[in-house]
């Protein structure tokens, strides 16, 4: 009992995570109202944790959500979804430079004014995370590669830190990414083939 009250947020938010991930998987415009809840019990449970930069990326991940929901839905009003499409090669290399920087930029301010045990690893997921729901955000297809990538770090990195279930999660969140890729790219087929 005392280790499922220790860890009621860790488990609160995997739940949450999980439908987060499955209506993801489904191109669901409900995954962004499931994470904003998430995300706000998430800077709680970060801050504990003392995954600062974790912490801060749940305040960026809630104006996205925001803005993810309004992005879907606003192409739904015009009786026409925002489609799933490939990111530019431009895009994604100018998108690629934006997250070894801010990988850097926030390693920096980590190692130099946190106590964080582990800034080089946060400051990794947080900078392409940040990649990440933006590319989900604008439906791109290529969204599920940075996540494999960030979700095979951030299990390993939440186990080192005592966050079992949301480790597990993310362990679960590369399976779901892989087939959440192949899924994508049949129903961007389906749309062009109409």
């Amino acid at each position: 009992m005392e280790f499922l009250t220790s860890h009621w947020l860790d488990i609160t938010t995997t739940v949450l995570g999980l439908a987060y991930i499955l209506l993801e998987y489904k191109a669901s415009v409900w995954m962004w109202v499931v994470g904003f809840v998430m995300q706000s019990l998430g800077i709680v449970l970060y801050y504990q944790k003392g995954l600062y930069a974790d912490c801060g990326m749940e305040f960026y991940y809630l104006a996205m959500t925001v803005y993810g929901f309004v992005a879907w839905t606003r192409h739904k009003q015009k009786a026409k979804e925002l489609p799933i499409r490939h990111m530019p090669q431009r895009t994604a290399l100018i998108w690629l430079g934006i997250g070894l920087a801010f990988w850097a930029a926030i390693y920096f301010i980590l190692s130099r004014f946190t106590n964080s045990t582990v800034p080089v690893l946060d400051a990794f997921t947080t900078a392409f995370s940040i990649i990440g729901i933006w590319a989900l955000a604008r439906k791109y297809l290529e969204q599920w590669f940075v996540w494999i990538v960030v979700d095979v770090v951030t299990c390993g990195l939440y186990f080192y830190k005592d966050i079992p279930f949301k480790a597990s999660l993310y362990g679960l969140y590369v399976v779901i990414a892989v087939f959440g890729y192949f899924k994508w790219r049949r129903m961007m087929s389906a749309c062009k083939n109409q």
